[in-house]
């Protein structure tokens, strides 16, 4: 028995001395990235990922069993974790964000050449959400976030001209600025919900990933968590809109526009609810077999 412990934890020990080794190796842009995350509103989710990669693997850990070294799958990822590394390090113009996302990157791939070598391609297969949820730990490159950020503020003005519209109150849209009777607004940046956007999405894929097993499903329920990113804070903005041009204007300026976000942010959970339960009904009415399941 104490033989097989020691058998079944010698690869994870391997590992975990191969993650500290990449560990020191990036030392240097990790410890940046640790400081942009922590000082950043828009990036605070990363500090999370690496635990929240670790309990995942923990719960594949059955899944999970070394056969031998397996070094094309692992040199493959090796090989372009170097080739980008190399990019960074020759000073190929890029913006500070874009360096700090691909050596990060570059980061996450040998991590992944780590796991693959030691656990075995079969093994990696089968850890692929684990694995692949390390890509949340890169943070956005700066052109990149300003598009998301203006796609999220134009999908949030579109469902709150929307709600303007269903509700009668009176607004004239001029881009993302609103002219009510009462005064005029704007869905700036700020207001794009990009934080508690992107806090939504991890929880989607998570709730996808365990609740569901054919791939079709867990698609279609993050693609509504995407959707529900642009309802809930297109209601947040119409919501406190509506309050401060007939009830009170400091409703623009009081405590549920600076500390709304988790009542807005529940309000997109609650609207998720019908399409998670009528893609589990539908789950449990069919019961998958185990060709489908293999499949997905």
């Amino acid at each position: 028995m104490k033989s097989s412990l020691n058998s079944l934890s010698r690869p994870w020990l391997l590992f975990l001395i191969w993650a500290v080794a990449c560990s020191l190796l990036f030392w240097k842009p990790l410890s940046a990235l640790c400081h942009y995350a922590i000082n950043n509103d828009n990036a605070s989710h990363i500090v999370l990922i690496p635990f929240l990669v670790a309990w995942l693997l923990y719960l594949d850990r059955h899944k999970i069993h070394r056969t031998s070294f397996d070094i094309v799958p692992a040199s493959l990822f090796a090989l372009s974790a170097t080739i980008l590394a190399i990019f960074v390090v020759r000073h190929i113009p890029l913006d500070p964000s874009s360096g700090l996302a691909a050596t990060t990157l570059a980061y996450v791939l040998l991590l992944i050449a780590g796991f693959a070598g030691i656990f075995g391609r079969q093994s990696a297969i089968r850890a692929r959400f684990p694995l692949a949820f390390l890509v949340l730990a890169i943070p956005f490159p700066e052109p990149l976030l300003n598009r998301i950020i203006y796609l999220l503020q134009a999908g949030s003005a579109a469902v709150a001209e929307w709600i303007f519209d269903w509700s009668g109150v009176p607004a004239l849209r001029e881009g993302f600025v609103f002219r009510l009777p009462r005064m005029s607004i704007e869905v700036a940046t700020e207001c794009s919900g990009i934080r508690s956007s992107i806090a939504l999405l991890i929880l989607a894929l998570l709730v996808a990933h365990f609740s569901f097993v054919r791939f079709w499903k867990k698609a279609i329920f993050v693609f509504a968590g995407l959707l529900m990113m642009l309802v809930k804070n297109g209601v947040r903005i119409a919501t406190l809109t509506i309050l401060a041009n007939y009830v009170d204007p400091d409703f623009l300026y009081g405590r549920l526009h600076r500390e709304g976000g988790v009542v807005f942010f529940l309000i997109g959970l609650a609207l998720l609810w019908p399409v998670y339960w009528l893609l589990k009904r539908d789950e449990k009415t069919h019961p998958i077999l185990p060709s489908e399941a293999s499949l997905s």
